[in-house]
This record gives C-alpha cells, structure tokens and sequence, in this order.
C-alpha cells in the first residue's frame, strides 16, 4: 500500500510508559483500544498538545516503532520547548490525540538479501529502529550506523541491535569509530543496495554526496517545519527537481536526487 492510498486517522491513545532515555530525550509508548492502522517506516504523526498555552497547533513526531502485538506505538521526542516539555510530562493512562499516519515512508526491500545502510543522527535515528524492523521482516539485512557528539547521547542501541549490525560514531572518540558518521569506514568501504538517512541537515547532504560519490540510492527524511501535516498550510515546502513539494505529503521522506541540493 502506498503512503497516498492510506487512510487517516484522528485517534485517542493512552500513554502506557513514559520513559528517559537522556537527558534529553524521552520516549513515550502510546497504547491504542483496537489494532493500529498500518503505517510505514519514515511516515510520522500530528500529536495535539493539551494544557500548553503557548502551543497552538500540533507538533509532527516520527514513528519510532510499532508493536502490533501490544497495540503500541513509540514516540522518541526531543525536549526543545514547551510543548514537548507538556508531552513528556503525561502520565500512564492519560490521553494523547494524535493524527496518523502521515507522510511518504522509506522504500523497503523489494527482493529478499537487499543490503540497507540506516544512517541517523540525533533525533533522526527515530524513525530508523521502526525501518529497520520492517527490512528485516521482508527479508532484508538493515546495518545502523548511528553518530552522536559523545557517548551519552547515542539512543536506545540495545534496540537497534535487535534487528541488525550497529556502527557508532562521536565526535569525541568516547564510542565507537571518532568523528563524524562520514567518518565511519562502513559507508564507503561496503556494498549497500541503499542508504537510507536521518538527522542533521549537514549530516544528511555530507552522506548524499558520499552515495552519489558510490552509485548507491539514497533517501533521506527532511525535518522542515510542518504545522499542518495534510499540505494545505505550504509552510513545508521544499524546492526538488520537479518544482516545489508539501514535506508533509509528499516527503518527509525524498531520494536525493530528486532535491536540488549542491553536494
């Protein structure tokens, strides 16, 4: 099923755990009443902050991973103002309205043994755990190669060991390989049939010129803001090839070559 064939959602879920990753970080595990809709990795959600006086409209969030077993759905958040101050705030058995699912995913395998690099940074590994769980289900072998400033700021990698190959970098030597994730031998020294990206502006056109520079598709899921997340409100828009784009309807998720980035 396609991201603009899906059907969306206005939905009531209850917030089951509210955990700290970091001091920064927090992830909230929403509990839905009846089985959730599909959604596909790289889509996001539109969450409606309640008892924010300053937040008028609701806030896009990726999907971090879906448990259909458990009906939950993962929500990794970034406390950068407030109101993800107020979301992370919630407590078990609360209400969170959010709108799903939203946007155009990532491509996944389309023939068992496809080698996928996920390459994130910050909160941009977020949508990557959900990715790379859905590669390994269609057969596909999913490598993370995860960059952060210091080694307390890499995110939840007990879960993406779970399904695949973890490849760290920080920008102080405390883990992994020292530098940034362009740094990391993996991307340019493998074989991927695509890399896939998430983060930092800067992170993600320095990997889609190392792609380029390898012949391997890339794609990566832009973070312009988007305030309404169905196209009518334009504030997302991205210049590409084939003149402007609504982020939020026909991304977030782009291949770059379809962008009119100078890398």
């Amino acid at each position: 099923m396609t991201a603009g064939k899906m059907k969306k959602y206005c939905l009531d879920l209850s917030v089951g755990n509210v955990e700290q990753v970091n001091e920064r970080y927090v992830l909230l595990r929403l509990t839905a009443e009846n089985p959730l809709p599909p959604m596909l990795p790289g889509q996001f959600v539109e969450v409606r902050v309640d008892k924010s006086p300053t937040t008028f409209l609701r806030r896009p969030i990726s999907i971090h991973f879906i448990d259909e077993q458990r009906r939950e759905l993962w929500l990794l958040i970034a406390v950068v103002g407030d109101g993800t101050r107020h979301l992370v705030a919630l407590q078990a058995g609360e209400k969170l309205n959010c709108v799903l699912p939203l946007g155009r995913g990532f491509s996944l395998p389309t023939t068992p043994q496809q080698r996928f690099l996920l390459v994130g940074g910050g909160v941009g590994v977020a949508p990557l755990l959900f990715l790379g769980k859905e590669i390994c289900r269609l057969g596909g072998e999913p490598t993370f190669l995860l960059g952060a400033r210091t080694e307390a700021d890499l995110l939840q990698l007990n879960h993406f060991k779970m399904y695949g190959r973890v490849c760290v970098t920080t920008e102080d030597g405390s883990a992994g390989v020292r530098g940034l994730v362009t740094d990391h031998p993996t991307l340019r020294e493998e074989h991927f049939d695509m890399i896939s990206v998430c983060g930092p502006l800067p992170m993600m056109k320095a990997v889609a010129a190392a792609a380029r520079q390898l012949g391997t598709p890339c794609e990566v899921s832009l973070e312009n803001m988007m305030a309404c997340g169905v196209g009518a409100c334009l504030c997302c828009v991205q210049k590409t090839k084939q003149g402007n784009r609504c982020v939020c309807t026909e991304g977030p998720v782009f291949n770059t070559e379809e962008l009119t980035w100078q890398i």
